[in-house]
């Protein structure tokens, strides 16, 4: 088998995500984006490795490796758009916008805290 026809197929893969990435709203949908793009180069790896003959097999090595990140990546990502979900009732990217921290946030100081003194 050539090279091209596997190299061509993680070609289209990679770029099939990557518009999932960048088109997508909703947080599911950019996470299996970005796993079709790590399945893209999982697949370069291995096609590489059988390709150049590799007596250590370091590209399915690296590929276990690719594969064992992707699962814990999509593990905390799915627990991140979950309490998301519940707290706002939408896992739609362009709504998490407010989350992010506003400038000249960080200069301000921070307030002391009178909890503890209105106990007392």
């Amino acid at each position: 088998m050539h090279l091209a026809y596997p190299a061509v197929l993680a070609v289209l893969l990679f770029c099939t995500g990557l518009y999932g990435v960048l088109a997508r709203r909703n947080a599911i949908l950019v996470l299996m984006s970005v796993e079709l793009m790590l399945n893209a180069v999982n697949l370069n790896l291995v096609t590489f490795d059988v390709w150049l003959r590799d007596s250590l097999h370091a590209g399915q090595a690296l590929t276990l490796f690719t594969i064992a990140i992707a699962a814990a990546e999509i593990g905390i990502g799915l627990a991140i758009v979950l309490l998301v979900y519940r707290n706002r009732g939408s896992s739609d990217i362009d709504r998490l916008r407010d989350l992010a921290e506003k400038p000249g946030a960080a200069d301000a100081e921070p307030q002391p805290d009178t909890t503890a003194e209105a106990a007392a």
